[in-house]
Order: C-alpha cells, then sequence, then structure tokens
C-alpha cells in the first residue's frame, strides 16, 4: 500500500498515525477472514489426521477378513509341525494342515546322480574336437525338459567346458577334480537328488580320445555313470512314502518335509495362533489410535475454554459413531453363533473408549471352539473393512467435508484478493484527504503568521 511518510511535516498534524489508525479498522474484515481461512486449513490438516488412522484400521481389518469363497476358520488358521528330533528333518506347514501326531521313519536319504568323464586331460589341453565347426553343443535332459549348452570352438579346455555348464544351470553343477599326475577330469552331479532329477546328457559336442586322436567320442557316451539317483526310503506311521529326492510335499496334508538324516522320530502338527493374535493386535492398536485422534481432535478444555480444531465438526462425530457402533454391534452372520462378541473373545472396551485384549480369555476360547472364534474375528474384521472402506470413499464424509473447506478457502481467497485491493484504495483516498487539509492547515498558519506580522507594524507606527 502507497505511503507518504513527510505527511503533516508543514502542519504539525500527525498523519501517518491517523491513517495507520484508520487502516487498522478498515481491516478488521480481512483479518477475520484470513483467520478462518487459517482455521479451515486446520481442519483440513485434522481431516487428514483421521483419514491416516482410518486408513490403517481399515488395512488391519482386510487382515482379518476371510477371503472370497473361503471360511473364516479356513483363512484365519494357521499350524506349526515340530520334530522331535530336528536333526532328522525340517517341516513346513500350509493352511490346510490338520492337527495330529505321526510317526516318521527315513532308512535312506535320496542321492544325487553323478558323472565323471571317461577321459583326462592336461590343465589348459584342448578337450573337445570341434572338427570344422565353429561350435558345438551340450544336452541335459530331465524329464521333459532339455537344456542346451552351446561351446564355441575356444571354449575346448575342460574349465571352458565346466565354466559354460555352470552358467546355464542345466540341473547338474561342472566341477574338476586333478589326480596325483595332474591330470584334469570333469565331474558332473546333479542339483538335486532323487529320480526325477536324475539328467541324460547328449548333443553334438565330441571329446578328444588321446588313444585314437581321429576318432573321438559323442557326448552321450563320453560320461560314466558313477553314482545313480535314488530316492528316500522313508515311513510315515508305517506306512511307505513315494518321495521325490528328499522332498515329501503331499504325504500329510498341508505338510512339507525336507528329509536331512536316517532315524526315527514323531512329527507333531498343532495349532498357531502366533500370527493371528499378531493380526489382532495389529487392529487393536489401529482402533486404539483413531480413538485417541478422535478425542484429542474434537476435545474441549473446560478450564482454558479452548476448543480443538473440530471440535462439535459433525464430520468427526459421524466418524465416531460409525466406527464405535461397528465395534459394538452384533454383525448379522454371528445372531445365532456360538460366541457374537468381541468381548467374548477377550477383547473389550476400556473406560478411555480404548480395546484390550486379554490374551488368556482369547487362548480358552480359541482353545474351546476355534471355530467360533475365527467367526467372530472374520465378521467384525468385515463389517469394520466396509466401514471404512464408505468413510474413505471418494463420496465419503472426509472427502465431501475435505472439498467443502477447500472451496470455501478458495472462496475467501477470493474475498481477501478483492478485499485488498479495495484497501489499497481506501489507504490512498485517506492519504490524498489528509495531505490536502495539511496543506490547507500550513497555508492557514502562513496566513495567520502575515496577517499578525501587519498588525504589530501598524501598532507600531500608530504609536510614533
Amino acid at each position: 500500500m502507497t505511503t507518504i511518510s513527510s505527511a503533516g511535516v508543514g502542519s504539525g498534524l500527525n498523519i501517518e498515525s491517523i491513517v495507520t489508525a484508520l487502516m487498522s479498522v478498515e481491516k478488521q474484515p480481512l483479518n477475520n477472514l484470513e483467520k478462518r481461512q487459517n482455521t479451515y486449513e486446520s481442519k483440513i490438516s485434522a481431516l487428514g489426521t483421521l483419514k491416516g488412522a482410518l486408513s490403517s484400521l481399515q488395512t488391519a481389518a482386510k487382515a482379518l477378513t476371510p477371503a472370497t469363497g473361503s471360511t473364516a476358520t479356513a483363512s484365519l488358521s494357521a499350524y506349526k509341525a515340530t520334530l522331535a528330533d530336528s536333526t532328522i528333518a525340517t517341516a513346513t506347514t500350509t493352511s490346510s494342515a490338520v492337527a495330529g501326531s505321526y510317526s516318521l521313519e527315513v532308512t535312506a536319504l535320496a542321492t544325487s546322480q553323478r558323472y565323471a568323464l571317461g577321459k583326462t586331460f592336461a590343465a589348459g589341453d584342448a578337450a573337445l574336437d570341434f572338427g570344422t565347426d565353429s561350435s558345438r553343443t551340450l544336452t541335459f535332459t530331465k524329464g521333459s525338459t532339455t537344456t542346451t549348452v552351446t561351446l564355441e570352438s575356444s571354449q575346448n579346455t575342460l574349465a571352458a567346458v565346466r565354466d559354460a555348464i555352470n552358467k546355464a544351470e542345466p540341473g547338474v553343477s561342472a566341477s574338476i577334480v586333478t589326480d596325483t599326475s595332474g591330470k584334469q577330469n570333469l565331474l558332473l552331479t546333479a542339483t538335486s537328488g532323487g529320480t526325477a532329477n536324475a539328467v541324460t546328457i547328449g548333443g553334438t559336442a565330441t571329446f578328444i580320445d588321446a588313444a585314437a586322436p581321429g576318432s573321438p567320442i559323442a557326448a552321450s557316451s563320453a560320461f560314466n555313470q558313477t553314482l545313480a539317483a535314488s530316492d528316500a526310503a522313508v515311513k510315515i506311521q508305517g506306512v511307505s512314502i513315494a518321495t521325490s529326492g528328499n522332498s515329501i510335499t503331499n504325504a500329510i496334508d498341508g505338510v512339507n518335509l525336507e528329509l536331512t538324516k536316517t532315524g526315527t522320530t514323531t512329527l507333531s502338527v498343532t495349532r498357531d495362533n502366533t500370527d493371528l493374535k499378531s493380526k489382532l493386535d495389529t487392529f487393536i492398536n489401529a482402533y486404539n489410535s483413531l480413538n485417541t485422534s478422535l478425542k484429542n481432535l474434537g476435545a474441549y478444555n473446560a478450564s482454558t475454554k479452548t476448543a480443538a480444531v473440530l471440535n462439535g465438526d459433525s464430520t468427526l462425530r459421524s466418524i465416531q459413531s460409525q466406527v464405535r457402533n461397528t465395534i459394538g454391534s452384533v454383525p448379522a452372520s454371528l445372531s445365532g453363533a456360538t460366541y457374537k462378541t468381541l468381548s467374548d473373545i477377550g477383547i473389550a472396551f476400556q473406560t478411555d473408549g480404548s480395546l484390550k485384549i486379554d490374551s488368556a480369555k482369547f487362548d480358552k476360547a480359541a482353545s474351546a471352539n476355534f471355530s467360533a472364534t475365527a467367526a467372530v474375528i472374520g465378521a467384525f474384521g468385515s463389517t469394520m473393512k466396509t466401514t471404512t472402506t464408505n468413510l474413505l470413499a471418494s463420496n465419503g464424509v472426509i472427502a465431501s467435508r475435505t472439498d467443502g473447506l477447500n472451496s470455501s478457502i478458495k472462496s475467501m481467497g477470493n474475498q481477501i484478493d478483492a478485499f485488498e485491493t479495495r484497501l489499497t484504495m481506501i489507504e490512498k483516498t485517506y492519504r490524498a484527504k489528509f495531505t490536502a487539509l495539511d496543506t490547507s492547515m500550513t497555508s492557514m498558519t502562513t496566513t495567520s503568521s502575515y496577517l499578525s506580522q501587519q498588525l504589530s507594524l501598524l501598532s507600531s507606527m500608530a504609536s510614533n
């Protein structure tokens, strides 16, 4: 805004103070608009906090919601497998496991097929005969899968062949051993044990025979099998089990075994609620975090008469009401169930509105009737997922309220711009008027001084 710092110099009138005081009054509506605008921006930030808390609760609720087409029991069940002698095998489980105890007897482990090249070579000597070709191949067939290793004529040493095989990973690993005379041999070992992982060797590559240089040996007959592949010999509950190497994947429902040693042991499969309780803890923490945000943002301090940014806000009240009703009401799917509420499985409200789990009560309920416990968890997870999803939708209460506040802020911004332009004109007008008054008062002061001088002079002449 334009200022005239020298105004009032002639007359002694403090024009700057007068204009400043007048503009302070004129600016009050502008200050009120800016204050309201800041308040709305604070509300948007607070709604963002609620949105983040709701999103965390939504994620936690989804983790407790049964998958489409699956029951709560199936979705939330987990098991652990324990071996009395863990050196004999390792065990993992899937959701299809069933609690039980099984005897396990391993009388033989699977072996990995091994080959050795029938000829030996000095380090760096040519081992392959390429004839007039620039390249030859080695093929490794496992079941219906064949991997081809292409060798260029420059790759004619055992070291080069070894490196090419290992790079291709055809189901065998290659290594070189050196005998006491310094001669090298190429060994091949199947990367996994069992008959299903056995390979056959072929291809166009031919190996040099020092005893008959003109008659190279084809790859298919150049290697000797030094150890045949075999499967493990296993009995579960006295029943012989078909194996694929040292892995057992379909003998016991939902249990995978990896055999490591021969011997006899016991396998126990038991329900494991560790992951489920972790998901429940995450859900409870997310709910409590939202509950804290709702209380803090809607609070009122009677002693200081200070209201939080969303105190009395209808959006906050709507969120609070819907979320609490979801937790406090019995879902329709549980109307005839054994357990109907979260408190039935040990999850209850505290005096401050937060949730807390009684682990002992939860364990007792789950042990007595896991299906009923899972049904409660799944039902409340599903209803809370629906509630939070609706609240967070693009047409939900948070988005609608935020859009309305942003629209108001934009409108106020336009009003502020227009008001500032008006204030500039008002200040110019005030300064012009008071500057004119200053000029008039200065002129009157000058005239008054002149008249006083003239009257004094006339008085002196009359006296003489």
